[in-house]
């Protein structure tokens, strides 16, 4: 005989106040939740997840191509499935972007079933973010109720640099949806010791490698430590159970790698920012320990990037306090100071809890994944972006949520109720601080958070326990006034259009220089060393020496002699007469991205990035040219010779091919742009 834990869940009834039991069907389940959850929890997701929709939808396109880089990448994907699958920055297949291409198959997907357009590719994007708030939600709500689990979602989906992130098309939408689809799959497995459940985690870290590497891997510590310890099996199977998700993490991560291996390398675009055309190379090295200790390229950290350590487009200056500095502060950590209290007084209330203790659990998992992935971020020496810190937004807004409710529970302690006073406290004076940082943009909010935090956190402490029917009203004001900053922020962020390379949440708030034509990235000029341009929110780091990757750079205009190109109408044009395998080369992204944007076309961005790969070499150009497979060379670029900044200037094959061109064809002048015929060679 069925019992009432066993019923599936299509069949699970509640009990009215009458004593009679109505039957739930699976919709009156999926509307209004089961018979153990309040009847105001699922409507109160479902609300959730709809304003987080329209918040995350409002005005996308208005960003247009946001990264040009990865628009051009996904709009080859739309046209050449051989470039979908290896994330060709080209239709004609010459090189791949600096990063594995699972977050552009999903986006090209999208462009090939809606048709390409800025709405399509970006719509992945934010339903991403939408799926990432309703999994939050489900994890800690598992563990710690439903009201844990709204405001563990509403607070993730508050977390500016989230909002920007889900409506931008980097990788990082992606990495964070697979990211907390794993903590969610070991909530589930560490329930009853599940090897399925921990293998399904392994997967989602394994294509989280396939979106950004190495960096999906920064969350393993907190997964494995928070099974071995409170999955209720034996300590031999858990150690099994865990080397099984190993194996699914290896083969959901490495299929791929083994298929760019195994491939014929002549008949696969080169793997772009790698050294050897590998994508182990590119994952070990400048995409992996390149990050953490600098070098391999990496720009950023001290004495890297444009300004050094003080660069904020690279992060700032390492160290502990690099999560609160100018660059990431106002991205990320609204509420750090609330999750790190939390923490501390969440471990030491459940320190004498059993093994297998949910709380206790949940703590060492958002708990784990915020110090580990927060350290590293703290002290990476190579190439860190404030956006970057992204991935730390589910631990916080789990921490915070799973914190304040357990501590709120617990009021009628007085321990837990001067916790509670103090997380509110701090986090109205940090976020006083972060408002004062732009003091001209609604001054008077960081005075109201201020002063509201300050009152409410006093009420806490003194009489929580005895407040009567005006619990719910301070407990909302308390978090009215927690949040205001942030969502502040956030809405800002959603009015804002956002491009380049390096988006910034929030109100412009002036740092570095202005952009714009003719400013720094602008009009074919670069700007100088350690210079960022900021518009509409944007922050774009000028010129890095040495090899960076695209999000190091704005794709913009094209610099150097051959002028600006993404407004010449007159080169757009010629190149669209075209039909060859490349209608056009030119050194690095910069001006490959947008020309194959405004023209549809497909142009080869000699050297990848920023012109620096060694791909194609001087032989195998001059082979596409005597096949009559590229029919245009322009001049300038980023890494050319007299152009943008590329590795020495225009290192690897970049020069030789320039060289060559220039002294066998003869050059023209399209609009205000150097354009070299290949069809047609000097005369002797």
């Amino acid at each position: 005989m069925t019992t009432a834990t066993e019923a599936p869940i299509w069949r699970a009834d509640r009990a009215e106040p009458d004593g009679s039991v109505r039957q739930q069907t699976r919709w009156t389940r999926l509307l209004f939740g089961s018979r153990d959850q309040p009847r105001w929890a699922r409507p109160g997701l479902w609300t959730l997840l709809a304003v987080t929709a329209v918040l995350y939808l409002w005005g996308l396109s208005r960003s247009g191509w946001a990264n040009e880089f990865y628009a051009a990448a996904v709009q080859a994907g739309t046209q050449n499935w051989k470039a979908l699958l290896f994330g060709s920055l080209d239709a004609g297949n010459a090189i791949t972007v600096d990063k594995p291409p699972a977050a552009l198959w999903v986006m090209g997907l999208s462009g090939r079933l809606l048709g390409f357009s800025s709405f399509s590719m970006l719509l992945p994007q934010a339903l991403m973010g939408v799926a990432s708030v309703g999994l939050v939600y489900g994890a800690v709500r598992r563990w710690n109720g439903p009201a844990a689990g709204l405001l563990a979602g509403a607070t993730l989906a508050l977390t500016p640099v989230a909002a920007l992130m889900f409506r931008f098309n980097n990788p990082d939408a992606l990495l964070v949806l697979l990211l907390v689809a794993a903590a969610y799959c070991t909530v589930r497995a560490t329930e009853r010791g599940s090897g399925r459940w921990l293998a399904f985690a392994g997967v989602a870290v394994g294509f989280g490698f396939l979106t950004k590497m190495m960096q999906a891997f920064l969350v393993l510590p907190a997964l494995g430590l928070v099974f071995l310890v409170a999955a209720p099996i034996t300590c031999w199977r858990r150690i099994g159970k865990l080397l099984g998700a190993f194996a699914a993490m290896v083969i959901s991560g490495g299929w791929f790698v083994a298929l760019v291996s195994l491939w014929p390398s002549d008949s696969r675009p080169y793997i772009g920012g790698s050294t050897d055309n590998s994508l182990l190379e590119l994952a070990l090295g400048y995409n992996g320990l390149g990050r953490v200790l600098g070098g391999s390229g990496n720009g950023g950290g001290p004495g890297g990037g444009p300004g050094g350590g003080a660069n904020t487009g690279f992060g700032g200056s390492t160290g502990i306090t690099r999560l609160f500095g100018d660059s990431m502060g106002t991205e990320i950590s609204w509420l750090l100071p609330a999750a790190l209290i939390g923490l501390i007084a969440g471990l030491w209330f459940t320190r004498r809890t059993p093994r297998t203790g949910r709380t206790r659990a949940a703590l060492l998992l958002w708990g784990g994944w915020l110090l580990v992935t927060g350290v590293v971020f703290s002290y990476m020496q190579g190439t860190m972006h404030p956006y970057y810190t992204v991935a730390l937004a589910p631990a916080i807004a789990a921490l915070v949520a799973v914190s304040v409710t357990e501590l709120w529970r617990g009021r009628r302690f007085r321990t837990a109720r001067i916790a509670l006073g103090v997380i509110l406290a701090t986090t109205g004076v940090w976020n006083f601080i972060l408002l004062d940082r732009t003091s001209d943009w609604y001054p008077a909010l960081r005075w109201i958070v201020l002063i509201g935090s300050i009152v409410i956190a006093a009420i806490v402490i003194v009489g929580a326990h005895q407040l009567g029917r005006s619990t719910a009203v301070v407990a909302i004001a308390g978090l009215l006034f927690g949040l205001a900053g942030t969502a502040a922020y956030i809405i800002d962020t959603a009015a804002t259009p956002h491009n380049g390379s390096i988006p910034t949440s929030g109100p412009n708030s002036g740092r570095g220089m202005s952009g714009g034509p003719g400013g720094p990235m602008g009009g074919g000029d670069m700007a100088p060393a350690g210079a960022e341009s900021t518009t509409a929110g944007t922050t774009s780091d000028a010129a890095t020496p040495g090899r960076n990757d695209a999000d190091g750079f704005r794709p913009g205009d094209g610099g150097g002699p051959g002028g600006s190109t993404a407004n010449n109408t007159a080169l757009q044009q010629l190149l669209k007469n075209t039909d060859n395998r490349w209608v056009a080369a030119t050194v690095g992204a910069q001006s490959a991205g947008s020309l194959e944007l405004s023209t549809g076309t497909s142009v080869m961005a000699i050297g990848g990035f920023t012109g620096g790969d060694n791909s194609p070499t001087l032989a195998q150009f001059q082979q596409y040219v005597a096949n009559g497979e590229i029919h245009y060379f322009i001049a300038g670029g980023m890494g050319a010779p007299g152009g943008g900044m590329g590795p020495g200037g225009g290192s690897g094959s970049a020069s030789e091919i320039t060289a060559w061109v220039k002294a066998n064809f003869t050059a023209i002048t399209v609009g205000t742009t150097t354009v070299y015929d290949l069809s047609l060679p000097l005369t002797s």
